[in-house]
């Protein structure tokens, strides 16, 4: 076997055999023999190698695909296991609760309600009061003042109960019920003392509240309060408990004796309902204190007992004032230490009897100027707040013992009350001599000669 280099097609020539020697062997084409038999095997041209910049590139390459690829999975894997180990910490829980309707209960003094049901009961007798007003400013010029309120219905016809500081003064009163109807409403009669007044609107078919009993009270039980917070927050109910069921306050000089509650009350909410849980009017909202002295405080709302004025707005709306309100019919004023001091009275506190009016209860219990009222029955009387506080107890016709510091001894007389007279309405009154109101003697010269004209032996 032969071989030689043809450089015609740069191969190999073989003449004879079909196999290279394995030593000699090396890749080639094995071509078709030509015309003289012989084979050619064209050998294949060398692979240039890769430069060292494209084979380390190509490893890089690799190298972050595959750390890629990996990271991913990782981080595929990763996220999978956390949603699994944290699934009860993200997933929204949505509640398929069916939604609770607020049945519509009738008040019949049995049915313990929840607040919501009581709501429902009664919102529809709550209204919203707003009063107009004129007054003089300091230049004598004419001032329009608005204000708000609460109130309730009593009556189907239209009669409604409020505070009478809700409506004192007013030159004009609009009423709005539940379902936004507005009417102008007419002041029937009101009462200061009582902080009770009576309005009434041309209406008919209006649902009215239930009176409850002021009296079933305890301390801790849930009351409710219905009213108009800040005269703009309309028909709104604040939930709280009873704190006192007869706490004596003073509200600008007058005394009144109150059911104390710590649910939220506001400028607005005078004169709306305190409810029971069975939705009965308890009460009337009447104020609240927001600062004692300088200190501020909380949860403190007051409210008139129903049972001290239910015969009292009846006898408003029969006759458009209080016709048996308890009167004594004198001039009176608290007794302090200076007047103890300067006109020789071993008394300091007290009611100083000024005068009594002719004909009236006062002078015939035989009250007289420079008596001091000590008692009232049993109830201790210190003061003019004192004495109005315990007169509400009692009305016209009733009968009481006066315990009274007179000449350095103290005796005990029978009164029997008078009707107090009284202007009704929001107009202004006149002061009138009575024992509630503290004032000095129709004539200052008798005043004088009683503790200067010798007559006791205290003038020179």
């Amino acid at each position: 076997m032969t071989n030689e280099f043809d450089s015609r097609d740069n191969g190999y020539r073989y003449t004879s055999g079909d196999q290279l020697p394995r030593d000699d062997y090396r890749p080639a084409y094995r071509e078709a023999p030509d015309e003289s038999g012989s084979v050619y095997y064209t050998a294949p041209a060398p692979t240039p190698k890769k430069s060292l910049f494209r084979r380390t590139w190509a490893k890089v390459l690799a190298a972050v695909l595959a750390v890629a690829v990996i990271g991913g999975a990782c981080g595929y894997g990763g996220a999978a296991l956390f949603r699994t180990a944290h699934t009860d910490h993200t997933t929204v829980t949505q509640s398929t609760r069916d939604a609770v309707e607020v049945s519509l209960k009738k008040v019949d003094g049995s049915t313990v309600m929840t607040p919501s049901e009581v709501y429902a009961a009664t919102v529809n007798s709550v209204v919203s009061i707003n009063t107009s007003s004129v007054t003089t400013n300091a230049f004598g010029q004419p001032v329009e003042a608005a204000s708000a309120g609460s109130g309730f219905i009593i009556t189907a016809d239209g009669y409604i109960v409020t505070n009478y500081h809700v409506v004192k003064g007013a030159t004009a009163v609009n009423v709005t019920l539940y379902n936004g109807q507005e009417y102008p409403a007419t002041v029937v009669g009101g009462d200061s003392d009582y902080d009770v007044a009576v309005l009434k609107i041309e209406a008919e078919g209006l649902q009215t509240v239930t009176l409850g009993r002021s009296s079933e009270l305890n301390v801790g039980d849930t009351i409710l309060a219905i009213g108009n917070p800040l005269g703009e927050l309309t028909f709104s109910m604040s939930k709280g408990i009873v704190s006192c069921c007869d706490r004596a306050i003073n509200v600008d000089g007058t005394p009144f004796k109150m059911i104390q509650v710590d649910c939220s009350i506001n400028p607005g909410n005078s004169g709306g309902a305190l409810v029971n849980l069975y939705g009965e009017v308890v009460g009337i909202v009447s104020a609240k204190y927001s600062s004692y002295a300088s200190t501020t405080v909380e949860g403190l709302g007051f409210a008139i007992p129903m049972d001290d004025v239910q015969t009292i707005i009846t006898d408003i709306m029969e006759n458009g004032q209080v016709t048996n309100k308890a009167y004594m019919a004198i001039t009176a004023g608290t007794m302090t230490e200076s007047m103890a001091a300067q006109y020789r009275i071993d008394v300091t506190k007290g009611v100083f009897v000024f005068s009594t009016v002719a004909g009236g209860a006062g002078e015939k219990a035989g009250l007289k100027l420079g008596d001091v009222i000590t008692k009232l029955n049993d109830t201790d009387i210190t003061s003019m707040e004192d004495l109005a506080a315990a007169k509400k107890n009692f009305k016209a016709g009733d009968t009481v013992t006066l315990t009274v510091y007179r000449d350095g001894e103290y005796i005990t007389t029978e009164l029997t009350f008078d009707a107090q007279p009284e202007t009704t309405g929001t107009e202004q009154q006149t002061p009138q001599p009575n024992q509630g109101q503290q004032q000095v003697p129709d004539s200052w010269e008798d005043f004088y000669n009683y503790f200067f004209g010798g007559r006791n032996g205290w003038g020179n």
